[in-house]
């Protein structure tokens, strides 16, 4: 006998307060992957969380999909009371794979652009002028 498997699509966690598009999604991972080339990234809630404290985070970018929740869901309060951009992706697997390692990642964050000064300048307007 055969199993069936249905995928259940997770609720969104309480902390996500506004709705990326798909499209502004895949401009935020394009950013990470050209800064991962061209300039400097952080990977993992740790980095990140030590990146946005410092002030030299310039986005920053929180899977959804991150269990248990709490791990993650201090990170946007953080980024607002140091007036960080952020943005949330589907999936921990998609956001690892953009910063350039093998394992799925919770968290990454972009502080030196290089090429990709223009679409990280890009993606932050477009979060701006979403959460107003």
């Amino acid at each position: 006998m055969k199993c069936k498997t249905e995928v259940v699509e997770m609720p969104k966690p309480s902390f996500v307060d506004w709705e990326p598009t798909e499209e502004l999604q895949k401009k935020a991972l394009e950013a990470l992957e050209v800064a991962r080339d061209t300039g400097r990234v952080k990977k993992g809630i740790n980095e990140t969380t030590k990146s946005i404290e410092r002030g030299i985070a310039k986005l920053v970018l929180i899977a959804e999909d991150v269990e248990p929740p709490e791990v993650i869901m201090y990170l946007p309060g953080l980024c607002d009371d140091k007036n960080v951009p952020y943005i949330f992706v589907k999936s921990k697997k998609d956001l690892g794979a953009a910063a350039g390692i093998a394992r799925p990642t919770a968290a990454a964050s972009i502080l030196v652009e290089g090429k990709g000064k223009d679409l990280v300048a890009d993606v932050v307007e477009k979060i701006a002028a979403l959460r107003k």
